[in-house]
């Protein structure tokens, strides 16, 4: 069984923001497998379906960033999910926009959605997909990162998110370590 799951704040004042690139990305790939998110959990926003005779589950944590481990600990528990099954889908302040980055495991780099992961799962070892936001140190980071995408930001991120359902079918075939190789 695999969790596959894109981080953001919930709600529709958040929606189209930098912090929302996981929902905005987890989305993409529901629509891909021709699946919704129509059931609730552990405040938790998630689908379930079978690829290549294992069960996947995508989930959009219905509590705010920084406490989306909490809901991801939830899931991981209650499915009985190894660690090594789970990968997260989050934004990244130190890529550009329009790039990501595929790791195997890592520190939070100051993102306080992946500080909650790392406290709830007690490691640092998770798969993880990071979408490039860029930074603007003339802005606060928090209000940048809640901020919405500009329509240049948008144009060049769109590439990468119908990009990240092909990223996800060879996640679910393919060793970790070759879907680095190939993506990154």
């Amino acid at each position: 069984m695999k969790l596959i799951v894109g981080l953001g704040n919930p709600g529709k004042e958040y929606e189209n923001t930098r912090h929302n690139i996981g929902f905005m990305c987890i989305d993409e790939i529901a629509k891909h497998f021709c699946v919704n998110f129509n059931s609730k959990k552990f405040n938790g926003s998630y689908t379930q379906f079978n690829y290549n005779n294992e069960r996947i589950i995508l989930l959009k944590p219905g509590k705010y960033m920084n406490l989306s481990g909490e809901v991801i600990r939830d899931f991981v528990s209650f499915f009985k999910i190894n660690i090594d099954d789970v990968l997260i889908i989050c934004d990244d302040l130190d890529t550009n926009v329009g790039t990501y980055r595929l790791r195997y495991k890592g520190s939070s780099g100051g993102h306080n959605g992946l500080k909650n992961i790392e406290q709830n799962l007690n490691t640092k070892e998770y798969k993880r997909i990071k979408v490039g936001i860029s930074n603007n140190k003339l802005i606060d980071t928090k209000d940048y990162v809640l901020g919405k995408f500009t329509k240049e930001e948008k144009e060049l991120l769109q590439p990468i998110i119908s990009k990240i359902p092909s990223i996800i079918e060879d996640y679910l075939i393919i060793s970790f370590d070759n879907l680095m190789n190939k993506y990154n």
